[in-house]
């Protein structure tokens, strides 16, 4: 049990609680919590986006002295959110009293994210692509017919814009694709403040009439090691131009170091605001009428959870877009 490769628990049944009497290594490796949590309960895993009914499950399945296998999403000591595969079994003495549970725990956080892209990416094949393909079939059956100049010229702007469309798409999926498989060993790091300054200058020749202000800790080079983070904000930067169709549109860009070696950023924009339905399916799901139709958004959204940080999203949807990543440094 000491030398397993996934987790394992031991706890007593308890009136309101089941104090942990045992704990092996991989446990303490996957939670960052060790032998000084023996005595409590292992809620303390919990947080506040652990889904309740998850919980009211497996509590009912320990009540009823019956095994129970479900994935929760769970907290390490350093507040890192991570996925657990999580397997609780009682055991019995000879007369089929329960003396101990055990639990195994596994991080399945790669597998969820692989889950999610697989549903937005078949949604993007079975709805965007088929959508944009029609249309651009539409407008070429209506070129074959006798039409004047100017339709002619819509319908060659249409498809035109269609393509363009479509050839979007496919450069958001080969980066999502691209960033996600990364596998950088883990002690590779990079110092966040010079990537910044970099993409600011590329972004200030790209957009010479945006206005891009950063704001950095003092004397902090603000080493890191979080896979895909700079693609992630470059692509929030970008899209605060890109749907800002103001004149001389601004962005704000704001680091600070957080608690237990967290870097907390925020990317604000004075733009139109992203509308509600883009960020509703983050963490409900896409379903075939709600569903976002910006990818870069998931892009941020699975960068900062494979991660194990924390991503939201606000906006009006009138006028500006405040978007916020904290992520540990070295997760």
């Amino acid at each position: 049990m000491d030398e397993a490769p996934v987790g394992i628990s031991l706890s007593e049944p308890g009136t309101e609680n089941n104090p942990l009497t045992y704990v092996n290594e991989e446990f303490q490796r996957l939670t960052g919590y060790g032998p000084e949590m023996l005595g409590k309960d292992c809620r303390f895993l919990q947080g506040e986006d652990t889904d309740p009914e998850t919980v009211a499950t497996i509590r009912e399945a320990i009540d009823d002295e019956r095994p129970v296998s479900t994935d929760i999403l769970n907290y390490r000591a350093n507040g890192q959110k991570f996925w657990n595969r999580l397997t609780v079994a009682p055991i019995r003495d000879e007369d089929g009293t329960v003396i101990r549970y055990v639990g195994f725990q596994m991080d399945i956080t790669e597998r969820k994210i692989r889950e999610r892209r697989l549903e937005v990416m078949s949604r993007v094949l079975n709805h965007n692509l088929r959508n944009k393909m029609n249309l651009i079939e539409g407008y070429t059956d209506l070129l074959r017919r006798d039409l004047d100049e100017e339709q002619r010229r819509k319908s060659l702007d249409v498809i035109a814009e269609t393509t363009d469309d479509l050839m979007g798409i496919a450069e958001a999926v080969r980066k999502i694709n691209h960033t996600l498989s990364e596998t950088e060993p883990d002690e590779a790091t990079v110092e966040l403040r010079d990537r910044l300054s970099e993409l600011l200058s590329r972004m200030s020749d790209r957009y010479p009439s945006a206005t891009f202000d950063l704001s950095l800790p003092d004397d902090d080079p603000l080493r890191m090691s979080v896979l895909g983070l700079q693609t992630a904000i470059e692509e929030a930067v970008e899209n605060a131009v890109k749907h800002n169709h103001a004149p001389n549109p601004t962005v704000w860009i704001r680091v600070e170091n957080g608690d237990e070696e967290w870097i907390e950023i925020e990317i604000e924009d004075d733009g139109p605001g992203i509308p509600e339905h883009e960020t509703h399916v983050l963490e409900r799901g896409e379903t075939s009428l709600k569903h976002a139709d910006r990818l870069g958004i998931w892009l941020m959204y699975w960068v900062v959870s494979k991660a194990g940080g924390e991503f939201s999203v606000e906006s009006s949807g009138t006028g500006g877009t405040l978007l916020r990543m904290a992520v540990p440094a070295r997760p």
